[in-house]
């Protein structure tokens, strides 16, 4: 410890600044002098994110442990209004918030938080009333995320509520089916600056005509800003007339609502009307082969959680040739699909793959991929015993920690593996 006294703190903060956020916190608890230098450098906990559940047992250390890192990120589980009262107490510049499993009626303490940017309420235990602690943060707030919320208002207010957060760009709104609103027309009209729009689309067959047309926009401007879409649990019939407002869009996310596809492929007219599509991700619905051949040859990130065959990354690969981001989850096997990726797909910079039916020999053939920076490996667990398939360790196993170690060794450790998820945890699970 006197060893440890003597280096300057500039040094110790460079040290635990390669550090993971568990690490961290490892550090911080060995000694004073660590958790008072982890805990008055502020930029080191730039992006920390903490989970707060049961509020009697956090005592005032843990409170200015808090306000002394400026953390502006927290998840609140099953939290009353008691809760945000203290919170606002020890973080009044909270930035981002989410509210899992609330237990009230509603959420009126949110003004308390006046410089409140990200707003994620998911999983309610209690119906909100109305939405009218949205009307305070109406001049700060920039993201809105309402997940698996039973709203007991009616859909017009609804609508008004959300309409006056002119300064949002980001709105994600998932349900049940119990909401109806006929169109998204009246929120694009109002919400100028909006980029990321993410809806349940399960109430919708048809799109009329002005479905994404908001009023202001002129025949001289039929465009939207919006940039990334996401709509979940689609099978809506829609015609290139309406989606002509979102020429524009970058990126594109669709979970079908079913896995047995029906006789109209939709997917084939989004990709039709989108010529400016950087990146798409298609959940469900029918099989590859249905849309390959009308991918624009803009896209550059691509995911696939879908009926696939080889051949259809042959055509994959002829129609987006500059593909830099490949997550690839096929109903099928993969077994024999990584070992084309090389020869296809060039280009990539960044795979997400599941690796328990992929040989050791086509692990590390992504060797060839020489612009491979990262690859996400989705299913890093196993069963160590083979007469207790119920028995399943959620860790890397010791197959995987080889094929890492032997992938970066060949790469010259160019290339980085993950095994965990970073998610955001203020996001939404649907998605």
């Amino acid at each position: 410890m006197t060893s440890a006294l003597q280096l300057p703190a500039e040094l110790w903060l460079k040290v635990f600044s390669f550090l993971s956020w568990t690490d961290k916190l490892s550090v911080r608890c060995t000694c004073s002098h660590f958790r008072q230098l982890l805990d008055k450098s502020r930029p080191m906990w730039r992006g920390f994110s903490v989970v707060l559940q049961h509020f009697s047992l956090y005592n005032q250390p843990f409170w200015c442990s808090l306000a002394q890192r400026h953390v502006a990120s927290v998840s609140v589980r099953s939290g009353k209004r008691k809760h945000l009262k203290q919170l606002s107490t020890w973080l009044p510049a909270l930035s981002a918030l989410r509210l899992d499993y609330w237990r009230e009626g509603g959420i009126d303490e949110l003004k308390l938080f006046s410089q409140l940017q990200r707003l994620s309420i998911t999983s309610c235990c209690t119906p909100l009333k109305n939405i009218d602690f949205l009307f305070p943060l109406s001049h700060h707030l920039m993201q809105l995320s309402l997940c698996n919320v039973q709203l007991t208002c009616h859909v017009s207010h609804l609508l008004a509520s959300i309409n006056q957060l002119t300064c949002l760009t980001s709105l994600l709104l998932h349900h049940d089916g119990s909401l109806r609103v006929p169109t998204l027309s009246s929120i694009l009209t109002h919400l100028t600056k909006l980029k990321h729009l993410s809806w349940t689309m399960i109430t919708y067959k048809t799109l009329s005509h002005d479905f994404f047309s908001p009023a202001h926009l002129t025949a001289g401007d039929s465009t939207l800003q919006l940039s990334d879409l996401q709509l979940l649990d689609y099978d809506a019939v829609v015609t290139q007339e309406v989606l002509q407002p979102l020429s524009r869009l970058h990126s594109l996310s669709v979970f079908h609502l079913y896995s047995v596809p029906g006789p109209i492929c939709h997917l084939q007219t989004w990709l039709m009307s989108l010529p400016q599509l950087c990146s798409l991700s298609v959940h469900g619905g029918h099989p590859l082969a249905a849309y390959a051949d009308f991918l624009p040859s803009s896209l550059l990130s691509l995911t696939l959680c879908v009926d696939l065959q080889p051949e259809d990354l042959w055509v994959v690969s002829h129609k987006a040739p500059h593909l830099e981001h490949l997550h690839l989850e096929p109903w099928s096997s993969s077994s024999n699909l990584i070992r084309l990726l090389p020869q296809l797909f060039p280009h990539l910079r960044m795979l997400r793959i599941r690796h328990h039916h992929v040989s050791d020999g086509d692990f590390l053939h992504l060797q060839q991929l020489q612009h491979l920076h990262t690859v996400e490996v989705l299913d890093s667990y196993y069963r160590p015993d083979a007469s207790d398939p119920s028995r399943i360790v959620y860790k890397p196993s010791p197959r995987l920690l080889r094929l890492i170690s032997d992938l970066q060794k060949v790469t010259n450790h160019r290339v980085r593996v993950i095994t965990t998820s970073q998610r955001d945890p203020l996001n939404c699970h649907c998605v």
